[in-house]
């Protein structure tokens, strides 16, 4: 069974929360690392959090959220062996795990409704590596991170 970390700064709660519903009806084990309230906060502890225990393999994935995406994707980006896509939709959902191995999902919060981050969620979760000719770009980006 497949398990994913959950972390989100105050502006990505809401959104945050409606996932977990998605993840349950999908059958998907997962663990939510905060926030756990509306309370203000930085996002950069808890996109660490996730991004660090997928890199060490404690997860097989990990869900972002904040209000624009962006933060989140910056710091889970630093993390050597982190793969981090922001996706407003399906279809960039699909493709970050298709050509990009993409193991850390960020969604926006304040840009983002419940429906479609749920159809998101589901394309991204289920999409598998396409390998390939992906696998030589993504040794490349592994290169980078030395």
């Amino acid at each position: 069974m497949m398990k994913v970390a959950l972390g989100s700064d105050h502006a990505g709660f809401e959104l945050k929360e409606a996932a977990k519903e998605v993840l349950e009806e999908m059958g998907v084990e997962y663990n939510d690392l905060g926030v756990h309230s509306y309370k203000r906060v930085d996002y950069v502890p808890y996109g660490k959090e996730v991004a660090l225990g997928v890199a060490d393999g404690k997860y097989d994935r990990g869900i972002l959220f904040c209000g624009s995406g962006i933060g989140m994707s910056i710091v889970a980006n630093k993390i050597a062996g982190i793969r981090a896509a922001l996706c407003h939709e399906p279809y960039t959902a699909r493709l970050s795990r298709e050509h990009n191995d993409a193991n850390v999902l960020v969604l926006a919060g304040r840009t983002t409704g419940p429906g479609i981050a749920a159809e998101i969620i589901r394309v991204w979760l289920t999409t598998p590596f396409a390998g390939g000719r992906h696998q030589k770009r993504l040794d490349q980006v592994k290169e980078l991170e030395k």
